[in-house]
């Protein structure tokens, strides 16, 4: 029987492509962003037995409107843009890529923290507009500098290796983690606000919930050090934006580097785009060719997985908990 994957956003990487084809399976990429409306009616038309979320949000009308719908993968890690909900009153699977892009997005993490240290964005504008600067521009090292990790999955678990050889101490806050990782410049923190105060960099590496909207907002700006920089990886509604464009712009701290943002992408009349401070990347931090090949792997056999009748690994199915007992 023919199985057909829908997308909201384009193609997956070849390998995947040829493996769907190899299996007989159709795959529909779709605009990114399409209006809500719009996506909705080509799910009710193409009758989709899978959905690949790549771009935008995956509402309760759109899940609603495949009744031959059995898997939901997201493209990735970040579910917030998906309603688990729905899916779970279906009785819809949700899974996630967990690790798959891990490498490629505590790289970028590591990037944003050099580039906010040393103003390489600003520069670069700078030069290219004609100016040089050598005599005014001033960096902030890295190496002897704490780094505070507000959150510690994959991702953080790579970061925090990548900054070892810089001698950088590492702090974590996490309340859900097990077991922290056995290294010598590592260390749990138990109070959120002795971790904002302690550390030069702030990076967030934790999942968007209900509860933890605005973590960092005036207040835990007010706390940071004055020459501290926050790295955002993560989701944008993590960061009150208003309040960082305050603390930016007044510089309680020193900088900020961004690659998700609220809401996504932000306007272009957005205050964000008068810091000089502020180095910002359009959400790509997954967006490298090693790890789309992965993530749009484990994506699929994932639905294959389902589609099978096998069970997928709990730490990958995010609805689990909502599913009628």
């Amino acid at each position: 029987m023919s199985r057909t994957i829908l997308l909201t956003g384009p193609e997956l990487a070849s390998e995947a492509m040829h493996l769907a084809a190899e299996r007989g399976v159709r795959i529909i990429p779709t605009t990114p962003y399409l209006p809500a409306e719009e996506l909705e009616a080509i799910i009710r038309a193409e009758q989709p037995d899978a959905i690949v979320v790549r771009q935008g949000q995956l509402t309760r009308p759109m899940i609603e409107a495949s009744s031959k719908l059995k898997v939901i993968a997201k493209h990735g890690v970040g579910y917030n843009t998906i309603d688990i909900q729905a899916a779970a009153d279906q009785g819809i699977p949700v899974s996630i890529a967990v690790g798959a892009n891990a490498q490629s997005v505590a790289e970028l993490a590591f990037a944003l923290m050099f580039s906010v240290a040393r103003q390489t964005a600003l520069l670069d504008a700078r030069m290219r507009d004609g100016h040089w600067d050598k005599a005014e521009a001033n960096g902030i090292e890295l190496s002897g500098k704490t780094l505070g990790l507000i959150g510690l999955g994959s991702i953080g678990g790579i970061l925090l290796d990548l900054v070892a050889p810089l001698r950088m101490k590492v702090k974590v806050y996490d309340p859900y983690l097990k077991q922290l990782p056995q290294r010598a410049n590592v260390e749990r923190e138990e109070d959120f606000n002795q971790l904002l105060a302690q550390s030069d960099i702030i990076s967030l590496h934790c999942p968007l919930t209900e509860t933890n909207h605005n973590l960092l907002g005036a207040d835990q700006f007010a706390r940071m050090r004055p020459g501290a920089i926050v790295i955002n990886t993560a989701r944008g509604e993590l960061i009150d934006t208003a309040a960082l464009v305050t603390a930016l712009s007044e510089r309680r701290i020193a900088g900020a580097g961004l690659d998700t943002f609220n809401p996504e992408p932000p306007p272009a009349d957005s205050p964000l785009w008068g810091l000089p401070n502020l180095v910002a990347t359009p959400h790509v931090g997954a967006n490298t060719s090693e790890a789309r090949d992965r993530v749009a792997l484990v994506a699929l056999q994932q639905i294959f997985d389902v589609w099978a009748g096998t069970a997928l690994d709990p730490r990958c199915v995010v609805n689990r908990h909502l599913f009628a007992s």
